[in-house]
């Protein structure tokens, strides 16, 4: 049963993270609306395009997350009542959901990446 409770501390640091990302994101979408109001120039439509891709892996990220805590715990309560095979598959689960999680964190990274990059095409374009 120690073993699927050590990922409760690594699980809900990434949500932490994941949440963290969500705020920066609206707070950034929320400046980028209002400058797209006032003049809506075409770098900040691709970057309000990049960020609702962003927002939505987010979403899925912090979803996958919830559901790897959910098994973990199954998992815990399934091998407390000595349901071994049931706890092992739960515990095989939630190890998917984060793995999953993970990956969906890694594809986003990369699309922020592309981010920097319709700015860094605008500052070039504007020498």
């Amino acid at each position: 049963m120690t073993t699927p409770a050590l990922l409760f501390p690594a699980i809900s640091l990434f949500m932490l993270a994941f949440t963290n990302r969500f705020l920066s994101l609206g707070a950034r979408i929320r400046a980028l609306h209002d400058q797209y109001k006032n003049g809506g120039e075409e770098s900040v439509r691709k970057q309000l395009e990049n960020l609702r891709r962003r927002v939505y892996m987010i979403r899925n990220m912090q979803g996958f997350g919830v559901l790897s805590m959910l098994t973990c715990i199954l998992s815990m309560v399934c091998l407390f009542e000595d349901w071994i095979l049931a706890g092992q598959i739960f515990f095989g689960l939630s190890l998917f959901f984060l793995l999953t999680s993970l990956f969906v964190s890694f594809l986003e990274i990369r699309i922020s990446v592309q981010a920097l990059d319709i700015l860094l095409e605008d500052m070039e374009k504007r020498q």
